[in-house]
């Protein structure tokens, strides 16, 4: 049982968010919790967590290798949290910890897991944004997505690159490589995939 209600359905989060920027005994319960194997507390503090990382992301980044530490875990529900986590806290990067850890969070993407896989397609206009230094990087890894995803999933996982790339468009200065990508998935066996290229050209073009 919590004390601060993390385990209520009907939890006020925003209230104990803010709270939980004065409060350290708080904050460590939601920490903590974001690894609980109760499910609404675990989502209750992943919610929070997701908030703070968005709205206060230099209050979460000196805890940068907790969810570094989660990225590792075999758990996928702890994976995924860190995948979004950690490209919020791209923001404020100053000591360029992202960079250090980029073949590990894209080996995810690589990988046969396509909800882990997912995730990082998709936060990847996130990084992209935030890290000028890795935007060629990034664009490779999403580009040739066909390459480098060994699951079962990949025209899936092509619609979440897809979502990336409408992000990345416009501060992208290579437009005709998306484009030739984006174009070539409208023949994809995946309805999503081609509903979201459709997508894509019609806003973009």
């Amino acid at each position: 049982m919590s004390r601060y209600g993390l385990d209520k359905k009907d939890a006020n989060l925003d209230e104990i968010t803010q709270n939980s920027l004065k409060s350290k005994a708080l904050f460590e319960e939601i920490m903590s919790g974001v690894l609980s194997k109760d499910d609404i507390i675990r989502y209750n503090c992943y919610q929070i967590l997701l908030h703070l990382s968005e709205e206060k992301p230099d209050f979460l980044y000196r805890h940068w290798n907790y969810f570094h530490k989660m990225l590792k875990s075999n758990n996928n529900y702890h994976q995924n949290i860190a995948i979004n986590i950690l490209a919020n806290l791209s923001k404020v990067d100053g000591e360029n910890k992202f960079d250090k850890i980029f073949q590990e969070y894209y080996g995810i993407l690589a990988g046969e897991r396509a909800m882990t896989a997912s995730h990082v397609a998709l936060n990847s206009s996130t990084i992209y944004i935030h890290k000028p230094e890795l935007r060629n990087q990034i664009l490779d890894q999403l580009l040739n997505v066909d390459e480098i995803h060994h699951g079962k999933q990949k025209e899936l996982i092509k619609s979440y690159a897809i979502e990336s790339l409408l992000k990345i468009y416009p501060y992208s200065e290579d437009k005709k490589r998306i484009d030739t990508f984006v174009k070539s998935q409208l023949e994809s066996s995946s309805p999503k995939t081609r509903n979201m290229a459709a997508c894509f050209l019609e806003r973009c073009e």
